[in-house]
């Protein structure tokens, strides 16, 4: 839901950029789990939030220097899962699609969903192959023609070339 920044302050603050429409849908959790790259989840309570521009500065319990947050920087942002809001028809958390086998309307596999990337506008899809061949195709309406998440596949109208 969001990525920590730069330190803010010397008491262990730090800026998060959220990856939500509405940055105050991250501030207003009361635990947050962090993870560095390549590392697991850890919970956190969060004892300080507020909006600042268009990023958020979080006070964390356990964060009390300017080094330790500093040391977080580039950290994703998280929620526990029983704390998000249920989902309407047709919609999807971000986190769900991760993983699924990414399929063109012609039938030939384009990769598997590796991550969203964030971009002005809307998010982006990498897709990628075993091979290591990647794909960005914007999440959009008209690129995503069908999610069918029992069967873990992305449907989208893009062509294999790309």
């Amino acid at each position: 839901m969001g990525r920590v920044g730069a330190p803010h302050g010397v008491r262990g603050a730090f800026r998060v950029r959220p990856e939500s429409a509405d940055p105050a849908t991250l501030a207003a959790y009361g635990e947050w789990l962090i993870r560095r790259r390549g590392g697991d989840w850890t919970a956190h309570r969060v004892d300080d939030v507020r909006e600042q521009r268009d990023f958020l500065v979080a006070q964390l319990a356990g964060i009390a220097t300017r080094e330790a947050a500093s040391a977080l920087r580039g950290a994703e942002v998280g929620v526990p899962r029983e704390s998000l809001p249920p989902l309407e028809e047709g919609e999807y958390y971000q986190a769900d699609l991760v993983g699924m086998t990414v399929v063109n309307r012609e039938g030939i596999v384009l990769g598997t969903l590796r991550e969203f990337v964030e971009s002005g506008a809307h998010p982006i899809a990498r897709v990628a192959t075993d091979d290591g061949r990647e794909c960005l195709i914007p999440w959009v309406a008209s690129y995503i023609d069908h999610v069918d998440a029992n069967a873990g596949r992305i449907a989208v109208d893009w062509p294999a070339n790309v």
